[in-house]
Formats: C-alpha cells, structure tokens, sequence
C-alpha cells in the first residue's frame, strides 16, 4: 500500500467528531478537574460554540456534569467507571494471563476471559494453545470483541450471577433473535438455563452462538465474592466430533480448576 492509499485509508476510518469528545475529555487532569467551556475550548484549540455542543452531547451521556452554580463542569459517572473498568480490567488480565494459556496448552483448545457490559459481553483475554496440533482453532474473535451474552457461555454465566432486578433489565434490553441452530429464544427456558448454572458453576453453549461451535464457561469471582468476570474454553464440532456430555466429562475439571485459581489470585476465599 502507497502512502497516499494508506493515508486516504486512514482518513476514511478516522472520526474527528470522536476525536474531538476524547480530547475534551482529556483536557480533564488532576489539576485541572474542574473547567468552563471557555477553558475547554482553549485546550482542545476549539471555538467556544463548538466546544459547547460537543460539551453538552457529552452531559448529557454523563461523561461530564455540570456545577449549576459555577456551571463549570467535571467529569462525569460514566467517565469515571471506564477509569475503573480499565483499572480492574490490567489487572483481572495480569492475572488471567499464565493460567488462560496454561488452560489452552492444557487442552488444546483456544481459551477466553469476558467482562459483562450491559447485554453484551466483551472479551478482555483471549489464548490459543501452543501446542501443534488440529486442536488450535481462530474464531475471528479478539480483545474487544463484543457478543451478545444470552447465547454464549461466558454470558450466561455473567448473567446468572446479576441480582433479579439487574437481570431483569439487562434482558428487557436484549433482541433474543436466533444466533445458532439451538439459540434459546425464549426468556422463560433462558431463565431456567441461567439457574442451572447457578447450580452447576458451569455453562454450556452448544451451537447457540453459531453452527458447530460449543463452549464451557465458569466465574472468576473477587475478593468481595462477586463474579467480576467470566472464562471459556470454545470447541468447534469438527474439532471434537463428540456428545457435549463427553466433552464436559473431559473440559469442566480443568475448566473449574483454572477458574478456581484465578479467583484465588484476585482474593477470593471461598467461605468453609
């Protein structure tokens, strides 16, 4: 590629309008938490009714919030959280990291950890065997791939664990349309499938996402006990032409184990 095609190629990718709310946001420093739309506009080399709008936009999604008395403004609960959610996300992976791989040399299979967000999940983690054989698998998938959480596993459990009114939002949000050829599409029969997990500390997804593809998931749970997070290991049918029954036989014991491991090191310590 010419540097004339790879800069028209860049140029066609880029948002200026997301560029330009980032920026904003990062004019936002330990020094410099609190700013007027004059202040802001000098930062981001913007005139002021521009600064505005792209101020407002961010209100009103609670990146910022206003002072009503200054009317200055500062960052908001939704900016906020996404500090969190990258704090404990560096390190839910420094710890996934060596037994995520560990787990995929182990079986032979690719392995995945995911994080809910809202009815979705988001892949935060994600290992393929090392070992040379028919086993390894690419599933088009990578950190920061987003799915739909009611027809993988990593869903399911991250659903199952969310407290029934929490739930009960997350799938008034959520399109249950046919993924695979055995995507539960009914909320009654998701409902009982989440509550067998409850039970078991494991889910199964047997072609719910996509044809031929199965997986079995477990929570890696923090110090406070909550389910924080989620791991898999993923099969394709024609990887291990096999009964789900047989593979769970064979997967949920090293499964369980590298999920019990990871919540240990993130300070979970199971009551007696």
């Amino acid at each position: 590629m010419t540097d004339e095609e790879s800069a028209r190629t860049h140029a066609a990718s880029h948002s200026v309008s997301l560029e330009r709310g980032l920026s904003i946001l990062d004019a936002f420093t330990g020094d410099r938490s609190v700013l007027g739309i004059a202040d802001l506009a000098r930062a981001v080399g913007l005139n002021k009714s521009t600064t505005h709008r792209y101020v407002a936009t961010l209100t009103s999604l609670q990146y910022l919030q206003q002072d009503p008395e200054t009317k200055k403004y500062f960052l908001g609960p939704r900016a906020v959280d996404l500090g969190f959610a990258a704090i404990d996300s560096m390190e839910l992976t420094r710890v996934t990291g060596p037994l995520l791989q560990a787990l995929a040399d182990e079986t032979g299979f690719t392995t995945s950890v995911a994080v809910a967000d809202g009815p979705d999940v988001v892949y935060v983690d994600r290992r393929r065997s090392t070992r040379r054989t028919s086993l390894a698998m690419d599933l088009n998938l990578h950190v920061g791939s987003r799915l739909p959480a009611y027809c993988t596993s990593m869903g399911k459990v991250l659903l199952a664990y969310r407290d029934p009114a929490a739930l009960r939002q997350v799938l008034d949000r959520t399109d249950m349309a046919r993924r695979g050829p055995k995507t539960i599409t009914n909320r009654e029969q998701l409902l009982a499938a989440l509550a067998k997990v409850r039970q078991n500390g494991i889910a199964v997804n047997d072609e719910e996402l996509a044809p031929g593809l199965r997986s079995f998931s477990a929570p890696l749970r923090d110090r406070s006990g909550d389910v924080v997070a989620a791991i898999n290991i993923a099969v394709y049918l024609t990887m291990a032409p096999t009964t789900v029954e047989a593979l769970a036989g064979r997967l949920e014991a090293p499964l369980r184990r590298t999920a019990a491991e990871i919540s240990r090191r993130l300070g979970y310590r199971p009551s007696a």
